[in-house]
Order: C-alpha cells, then sequence, then structure tokens
C-alpha cells in the first residue's frame, strides 16, 4: 500500500508534461476569443461538479449537455488557431533561431522603408513571419523570394505598382510575398477607427503569431499588430527597439 502512494519518476514526468501543455495552451490562447470561451467551460465544469456533489440530477444532465456543445463549438470556431498552435509545436527550437537572426538583419532595411512611406504618406502591410508557417498567406500574393531591402519594400507599394494592394510577408531576412490576402479582424471597434490595411494587420496578429506593421496612407501613423492587440502611433526609433526587443526576447 505504501509503494503504490509513494510517486515515482514517473508520476513527477507525467505531471510535468501536463503542466507544460496547459501553460503552453493558455499562453497561446491568451488575448484571443478562445478565451473567453474557455472561461465558459471552466464554469460550466465547476457547475457540474458542485451539482453533482449536491446530486441535482436536472441541473447536472443539463449543464453536461452544455458542456458537450461548448467543446464542439470551440473546436469549429477555432479550427484556424488549433491548426496554427500544432504547426508551432512542429517547428525546432534551432530553425526558429536561425530564422530570427537573420530577422534582425532585416529590421533595419525595414525600418529606412518605413520612415519613408511614412513621410510620403504610402499605405503599406508588412508582416513578419515568426513560429507559425504562414504559406497558406503567402500563397495568395505574388511570389517575390528576395532579400530584404528598403528600396524593394518601397518600390513594391508605391502606387500605381500592381502589387500596393495587399500584405508583404517577410521571413527572416527575404521577402516571400507581395498582394497576400489577410485574415480580417471582426472586432467591431476598430472599424469605427481604421481601414482595411489595420484591419488585416490586427487579424493576421490574431490568427497567428506573426508581428504585422501598418502605414496609414491618410496620416502617415505607423502601427503594429502583435497578440491580438494593435499598437498605434509609433515613432520609429520606438518601432525599431519594439521589434528588436521581440526577436532578442524570442532567441534566449
Amino acid at each position: 500500500m505504501t509503494d503504490i502512494l509513494r510517486p515515482g519518476i514517473l508520476d513527477f514526468v507525467d505531471v510535468a508534461v501536463v503542466t507544460i501543455i496547459i501553460y503552453l495552451f493558455l499562453r497561446f490562447i491568451k488575448g484571443t476569443r478562445a478565451l473567453q470561451i474557455l472561461i465558459g467551460l471552466v464554469l460550466i465544469f465547476i457547475s457540474t461538479l458542485v451539482a453533482r456533489t449536491l446530486n441535482l440530477a436536472a441541473l447536472s444532465l443539463i449543464l453536461n449537455s452544455l458542456m458537450a456543445i461548448w467543446i464542439i463549438a470551440f473546436v469549429i470556431l477555432f479550427q484556424p488557431e488549433i491548426r496554427n498552435a500544432l504547426a508551432r509545436m512542429g517547428r525546432y527550437r534551432l530553425l526558429r533561431f536561425l530564422v530570427r537572426s537573420e530577422s534582425h538583419v532585416a529590421v533595419a532595411e525595414i525600418m529606412k522603408a518605413v520612415e519613408e512611406m511614412r513621410k510620403r504618406k504610402i499605405g503599406a502591410l508588412i508582416v513578419f513571419e515568426r513560429d507559425i508557417d504562414l504559406g497558406e498567406y503567402v500563397a495568395t500574393g505574388t511570389r517575390i523570394d528576395a532579400r530584404v531591402s528598403a528600396a524593394l519594400i518601397v518600390s513594391i507599394f508605391t502606387p500605381p505598382s500592381p502589387l500596393h494592394d495587399g500584405a508583404c510577408i517577410i521571413r527572416g531576412d527575404k521577402v516571400l510575398s507581395a498582394a497576400s490576402i489577410l485574415p480580417v479582424s471582426d472586432e467591431p471597434w476598430i472599424e469605427d477607427y481604421y481601414g482595411m490595411r489595420h484591419r488585416a494587420g490586427l487579424g493576421i496578429c490574431s490568427a497567428t503569431d506573426a508581428v504585422s506593421i501598418v502605414v496609414s496612407e491618410e496620416t502617415g501613423g505607423v502601427s503594429v499588430g502583435l497578440e491580438g492587440k494593435l499598437y498605434t502611433n509609433l515613432e520609429i526609433k520606438e518601432l525599431t527597439a519594439y521589434l528588436e526587443k521581440i526577436y532578442s526576447k524570442e532567441e534566449k
């Protein structure tokens, strides 16, 4: 009996693995709509336990039915997020390190381009790929596969270039595509203040872990989309430091 109750190495490994999975899952859904549904599921689960403890048969039946419906709804509504989470888990840390190191090289050129487009009020939407592969969005645009340079970025977004509408997607120090179509955020507040570029910039950083940079053609203002949030009216120095901090933090 004592041996059964005594925890072994496998028990500690089991608990550690479960803890890591829960941590990664909560980190992934933080700041997304999925978190709200998860909270609802937890509340229903707790209510179900209370109902069973108090032998409330009718209430337990209703709550069990709701739990099943919410779980199915969670899977259906958040298929892209679940797919992206699996893609993120499949990446190797060494490969991520190499790609992010290359991203540092591209930051300076990107900032030169952003500064020029800001001054000339040229609208732009630039997306940095991180852990989650953006191949499905690259496929919607025109393949470029060229090394990042300020001149290239500015030429892409300067009208009447046929590529100036849509997003420019960057992986490491390579421009993968231009005129790519991104998911558009359906957050009600953004429609009242911003146009399609900002909505797409917020949409891609909500659906994936990508970082988006948006330059407004109306005001020349610069915004950054990250983890489902949009940070607006950033200065170039502030933006540069912000991006370098993101990549430096992830390489540790």
